[in-house]
């Protein structure tokens, strides 16, 4: 699996799994666990999961699922805004890790910006680092400016800023990316297949065809060229094995073309879109 460098010096894989929409029936427990067991045998070790998912249902499916192999899994959690108080965040991220049965995370997001000033939020995760609770701490669906403010309190530690893109979704490209990318911001892309929407796009399409490979292959292969972090959702094992083999795929100059034909970057600055 190949990996990103983290500012702190840490090492993430590029493409994982996430856990949005897990956790919450207990009849489908079983199948999500063998879900995540299934990637984490292929390679994909990085797990994204969330307190706000299920109400911490998907935190106890990921934990069951990690049991066997933790120290080779790469596992992100997020503390909800209204948790994000000093002392919030710290018994937010004791109760995770408490549902993850496990002694520490190794990265740790602020799921969006609520009403507690960012200062106190970033005070509880460095904290929680020299604690050895997290490993590194990071945002989610922080735009420019956002990320700006974080910066100037940081100390440089914000290591990832985990944001909604994908090929139908590229506002982050006019100016957002950029910055990330200047400051060795890690990105991580969530709904990278926009909940399989896009996915019958006639030129995507003809690109897959073209590839021997499916629609979403190419979508995953065209943000693993953008040099961002993967986490598609799955509880299917041929979806996962599919997921998986985009790693393999490079596409060409022509490609990358013709899906800036079909899915236009953007011509100017727009708020940065949430889902």
């Amino acid at each position: 699996m190949q990996t990103v460098k983290l500012v702190s010096g840490a090492t993430m894989p590029v493409l994982g799994q996430g856990t949005w929409r897990m956790g919450e029936n207990g009849r489908q427990r079983k199948e999500e666990v063998d879900a995540l067991r299934f990637g984490i045998d292929m390679g994909m070790t990085l797990i994204d999961t969330a307190e706000m998912y299920g109400e911490g249902g998907a935190e106890e499916i990921v934990g069951e699922a990690i049991a066997p192999n933790r120290d080779q899994i790469f596992l992100v959690s997020k503390v909800y805004p209204h948790n994000a108080t000093r002392r919030g965040t710290i018994a937010a991220c004791e109760r995770s890790l408490k549902r993850l049965k496990t002694d520490r995370l190794d990265l740790y997001l602020l799921h969006w910006r609520g009403s507690t000033p960012l200062a106190e939020t970033i005070e509880a995760f460095q904290e929680l680092r020299q604690a050895g609770k997290i490993r590194d701490f990071g945002v989610s669906n922080f735009d420019r400016d956002d990320m700006e403010e974080a910066h100037s309190l940081d100390q440089g530690l914000t290591t990832t800023n985990q944001v909604l893109y994908n090929l139908s979704r590229r506002g982050i490209e006019w100016d957002l990316l950029p910055w990330c990318r200047e400051q060795n911001v890690a990105v991580m892309a969530y709904s990278p297949l926009e909940q399989g929407r896009m996915l019958n796009n006639s030129s995507l399409k003809t690109i897959a065809k073209r590839h021997h490979a499916s629609a979403a292959q190419v979508a995953i292969a065209w943000l693993l060229q953008q040099g961002v972090i993967v986490i598609p959702k799955s509880s299917n094992r041929d979806r996962i094995q599919e997921n998986y083999a985009a790693l393999d795929l490079t596409l060409t100059d022509a490609d990358l073309t013709e899906l800036n034909q079909a899915f236009p970057p953007p011509q100017k600055a727009k708020p940065l879109e949430v889902l």
